[in-house]
């Protein structure tokens, strides 16, 4: 049978064809370890061992090939690891094997010598099987691509370490895809001048442009998951220069568990040149922090939220409890966490933080031991019309949750909150303010509950933010719309903030508001710049920038820290810890804001006054 054929079979034709081809090869090795153990002249009484040994020996073999994934695996791909299973399977087999004839003593089983020199037959019988077929797969890839000379794209590898070997060989095993690697490029010059997988190490990487020319390079890969930011975007900028092709790996953290493929692939992103290393997390204290316990996450089908979902579900929570009022929103992330992560059990509720009674429900039946309160109206001009929203979800709904979760004896609660709580000059920024303040309270009068707040900047990739927004004029031919010439913003990418929410769950132990050394501010101007030139254009020329003006409640800098906050350090170099010495916390805020909302729900002029009554620095619609 051959290997395209195998691969248009269904599961069960696949499993029927392994089961053959396995027992087949696992048969002919025990024969032949009975063969060279009597020197080609078996007794019949050996024979007769041979035939009952069978009976149960060749069941447990492929049972201990099913136990180490060897009827999942693709046939045609194989690799070292494949190798070291199928010697664990043989080997666990074998010490099994020779268990029971030391229990029967011997009776009625094949020698000693024949199990032992059966594992080693099988073993290599099977890795041969495996080996020929991928070398099967691999020459009909290279004799296809033969057939269409003239298709194939001459490309490069950035980086000859090992994330740039395992993607030569996936590449080299892939049908159809039209690359040559015809080198790769590196800086290491105990690496230049050698070969990798049979292509040459060229360098250093300043000689980039030389290569193209000479070698007609058409694509240039990046395979550099570990390097720093600063240095993607020297490269970004070189390979721009030079007007190649380009795609890069993602970073060490993105392929955390997952095996080097052409799949993992992507355009540049605005993230990769952040220009700041990544923040290293206290992993195995976050793990702890929430293997087997039952954890809420609400806002769960936004930008963070899906991602704080991502991140949890890979500690193993006793039950995760997703609660979003977007219906497709949470059916999405449901669907993916059930794809991903089969073993976590997870409650999805299509509920509003705002609804008391569906809460109430939720932390009566599941008791959640941590809290991550993500849920929240975010966007500064649609919040500046509609107060009474911005206050009831972001402010009501804050109160809600946090009231439930000191009544039903969970441990942390966490809310997510933002720079433009600080000094804010828009309702978003104000109502924001309001639910840290709600979590002051609590968390003065709560001793049984650590509540804390998390603040960050915003969220690069995260729905409504400037870059996919950015992306969306680039496709339409421009142009990119900018508030303002000198506009700056903190930038931080979803993995990032979602770690930086975890982190501070571990540090929090009640009243305090966490913030992220978030390095310099980024000019929104140049962030369009680079986005334009990632994107294959000349700013200006192909594709022009225009500024639109400040809107309502938006401010040309944004402070993640007031100045009357006391900044504490954390065991966490990168992480901060905000005290509050203002003297704004007086009097029942919760009731206060209740009434309030009832009183002036349709008064929008009324709100903003209760707002800048309660948070002196809230500044209307000032700007600047």
């Amino acid at each position: 049978m051959s290997v395209r054929l195998y691969n248009h079979l269904t599961s069960l034709g696949r499993l029927t064809v392994l089961l053959a081809a396995y027992s087949t090869i696992l048969f002919l090795s025990l024969v032949f370890a009975l063969w060279l153990r009597f020197d080609f002249q078996v007794a019949p009484e050996y024979w007769t061992r041979f035939w009952k040994s069978l009976m149960w020996l060749l069941p447990l073999k492929l049972v201990a090939l099913v136990f180490f994934g060897q009827f999942r695996t693709l046939l045609t791909y194989f690799s070292m690891p494949d190798a070291k299973r199928i010697a664990a399977a043989m080997g666990i087999s074998a010490l099994v094997a020779i268990t029971i004839w030391f229990v029967l003593g011997g009776f009625g089983v094949v020698p000693r010598g024949v199990i032992v020199s059966d594992m080693v037959l099988s073993f290599l019988g099977l890795t041969t099987f495996r080996t020929a077929l991928r070398l099967y797969r691999e020459k009909g890839s290279a004799s296809g691509d033969r057939t269409r000379p003239g298709r194939k794209r001459r490309a490069a590898i950035l980086g000859a370490g090992t994330a740039g070997a395992a993607l030569l060989r996936d590449i080299q095993g892939r049908q159809g895809l039209g690359l040559e690697v015809v080198c790769f490029v590196d800086d290491d010059r105990s690496k230049i001048g050698g070969t990798l997988h049979g292509k040459q190490v060229l360098g250093p990487m300043h000689k980039l442009a030389s290569l193209v020319e000479e070698l007609d390079l058409q694509k240039i890969i990046i395979a550099m998951p570990t390097a720093k930011p600063a240095v993607i975007k020297r490269l970004v900028e070189q390979i721009n220069f030079l007007g190649v092709d380009h795609d890069i790996l993602p970073s060490v953290a993105q392929l955390l568990h997952r095996q080097v493929t052409v799949s993992h692939l992507r355009r540049v992103d605005p993230e990769d040149l952040l220009g700041r290393e990544a923040v290293t997390l206290d992993h195995e204290g976050i793990k702890a922090l929430i293997k087997d316990r039952a954890v809420m996450v609400t806002g769960a089908g936004g930008s963070i939220g899906s991602e704080l979902c991502r991140q949890i579900a890979e500690q193993n929570p006793a039950k995760l409890i997703l609660v979003e009022r977007s219906e497709p929103a949470l059916f999405a992330i449901e669907q993916e966490l059930i794809g991903s992560h089969r073993h976590v059990d997870l409650v999805a509720s299509a509920s509003s933080v705002c609804d008391q009674e569906a809460m109430t429900r939720l932390f009566a039946d599941y008791q959640p031991a941590l809290v991550f309160h993500a849920a929240a109206h975010k966007h500064v001009p649609l919040m500046e019309s509609q107060p009474a929203e911005a206050i009831r979800n972001n402010a009501i709904g804050t109160s809600i949750v946090a009231g439930l979760a000191a009544g039903h004896g969970t441990a942390k609660f966490v809310l997510v909150s933002t720079d433009k709580a600080v000094n804010p000059t828009n309702v978003m920024g104000a109502s924001k303010r309001l639910a840290e303040m709600l979590i002051e309270q609590k968390s003065l009068a709560e001793a049984d509950c650590a509540f804390a707040a998390v603040r960050f900047g915003n969220v690069l990739g995260s729905s409504g933010s400037v870059v996919p927004t950015f992306r969306r004029q680039i496709a339409a031919g421009g142009p990119l719309t900018v508030t303002h010439p000198e506009v700056t913003r903190y930038f931080m990418s979803i993995p990032e903030a979602v770690g930086l929410i975890l982190q501070s769950a571990l540090q929090a132990k009640g009243g305090e508001i966490f913030v992220l050394d978030m390095g310099e501010p980024v000019k929104i101007v140049d962030l369009a710049r680079q986005m334009i030139e990632l994107s294959g254009f000349k700013p200006d020329e192909d594709i022009k920038i225009t500024f639109t003006g400040l809107r309502p409640g938006e401010k040309l800098y944004e402070e993640p820290i007031h100045e009357m906050e006391n900044v504490e350090p954390t065991s966490h170099s990168k992480l901060r810890r905000l005290r509050n010495n203002r003297s704004n916390r007086s009097g029942d805020l919760v009731t206060e804001l209740h009434s309030v909302y009832r009183e002036a729900a349709g008064d929008s002029e009324k709100l903003k006054t209760w707002l800048a009554s309660r948070i002196p620095e809230y500044r209307g619609n000032q700007k600047g």
